[in-house]
């Protein structure tokens, strides 16, 4: 399986909005417009749903552009939090609790 870690430990390889992308599929972007949408009661249309990954160069989809984690990462020069010395931060330790499989991510790239 295609690996490709965000700054939180999130595998964009599994993400909809980037398989979307790059299948260049408008008909996808809009599923996962309408699925979001329900999901996180935000208003997304086809147009949001771009993203070529969050540490990938290329477009982002819009939370990736303000997401607290990725800037962290990206100000430090790292690829993602698993190279952090204060790795799990008190902010990431949240997020875990949330999305457990995103530690095991980066649980896994520390060895």
């Amino acid at each position: 399986m295609e690996q490709l870690i965000s700054a939180c430990g999130l595998n964009c390889a599994d993400c909809d909005a980037r398989k979307a992308t790059l299948a260049n599929d408008n008909a996808q972007r809009e599923e996962v417009a309408k699925k979001w949408s329900t999901a996180y009661g935000a208003n997304l249309t086809a147009a949001n749903i771009t993203c070529m990954g969050c540490m990938e160069p290329g477009v982002k989809f819009a939370h990736c552009n303000e997401c607290e984690y990725r800037a962290c990462v990206r100000s430090k020069g790292l690829k993602n939090c698993s190279e952090c010395s204060e790795y799990p931060c008190e902010m990431l330790s949240a997020f875990f609790e949330h999305v457990p499989f995103a530690k095991t991510n980066l649980d896994a790239l520390r060895g």
